[in-house]
């Protein structure tokens, strides 16, 4: 056999781990329009789990690499609940060198994702629909149950580096339940990531903002320009907090954002895109950079 023969031959073989991983980045692209060139992406290994929780049982997807430990992540979704969009959001936080957790935070009253997309936010029957279904999670006290359980659940699981601290990245309405999370667990939660959340400051007693004092994690808060128009003292207050007790927050709002932006999945309003892919990337690369300096 000829030596080119030879180097043909080996550059047409790809290992089962080489092909996985390959694979998973195809999906990336097709999930995000961008692939990490940096480095290779690690072949993930996705399961769904039942949690016990004080309330019920959570129906949760558990997504790790396939071999090894690494911190672990608690991903708290948008108001659309856990859905394909979410999952491959997952897939792709995994391959970076982490455990991610994404339960359906409905368990209390649906499986997931148990709301669909199509719900009109400016029709009022829609609205009250989504509003009655989101309660389930917002009910005072019931995300900080939710948030040790996960926790809890976590640091059981073998791909889970307990040595390393946990972070927390949620949308829309899982933003401020990164700030809950946090809360309920300081000792453990390291980093929180929140994008185009909403809710982070309110003039209720129980306002996230409220919390920080109660937490130890660095922050980071991608704010979608329409938010930010809508309340522009939000993110004032936000620093204020976090600069009252000496705690790290990174506080960015995203010019020509569109609440909900990060997901891929997001439907058009009024004929507009809402996701913005570049945006989105630029969000994906500032969680990165916190959860690399931080879950350590």
């Amino acid at each position: 056999m000829t030596d080119s023969r030879k180097s043909n031959e080996r550059q047409s073989k790809l290992s089962r781990r080489q092909f996985g991983a390959v694979s998973l980045a195809g999906g990336l692209v097709a999930a995000t329009g961008s692939v990490t060139t940096a480095a290779p992406a690690l072949p993930v290994i996705e399961t769904d789990v039942e949690i016990k929780t004080p309330d019920g049982t959570s129906d949760s997807v558990l997504i790790h690499p396939a071999t090894g430990s690494y911190p672990g992540v608690l991903i708290w979704t948008d108001a659309f609940g856990l859905r394909p969009a979410f999952r491959e959001m997952g897939k792709r936080l995994a391959s970076e060198g982490y455990t991610v957790l994404i339960p359906n935070p409905y368990y209390r009253t649906t499986k997931a994702p148990g709301v669909s997309k199509d719900l009109n936010f400016s029709d009022p029957t829609d609205r009250a629909k989504l509003m009655a279904v989101m309660s389930s999670i917002t009910a005072p006290g019931a995300a900080e149950r939710d948030a040790v359980a996960y926790v809890a659940f976590l640091d059981t699981q073998p791909q889970v580096r307990k040595s390393a601290k946990i972070g927390t990245n949620g949308y829309c309405m899982g933003g401020p339940l990164t700030m809950r999370t946090a809360a309920a667990v300081p000792d453990r939660v390291g980093a929180g990531g929140s994008f185009h959340g909403g809710g982070l400051v309110t003039d209720q007693p129980g306002s996230p903002h409220l919390l920080v004092p109660k937490i130890n994690a660095r922050f980071y808060f991608g704010i979608a320009e329409s938010d930010d128009k809508t309340q522009p003292d939000a993110k004032d207050k936000l620093k204020a907090a976090f600069a009252a007790v000496n705690k790290q927050a990174t506080i960015e709002v995203y010019p020509g954002s569109i609440h909900g932006w990060c997901v891929p999945d997001m439907p058009a309003r009024d004929g507009v895109p809402i996701y913005n892919q570049a945006l989105a990337e630029r969000a994906w690369s500032n969680l990165l950079s916190l959860y690399k300096t931080a879950l350590v």
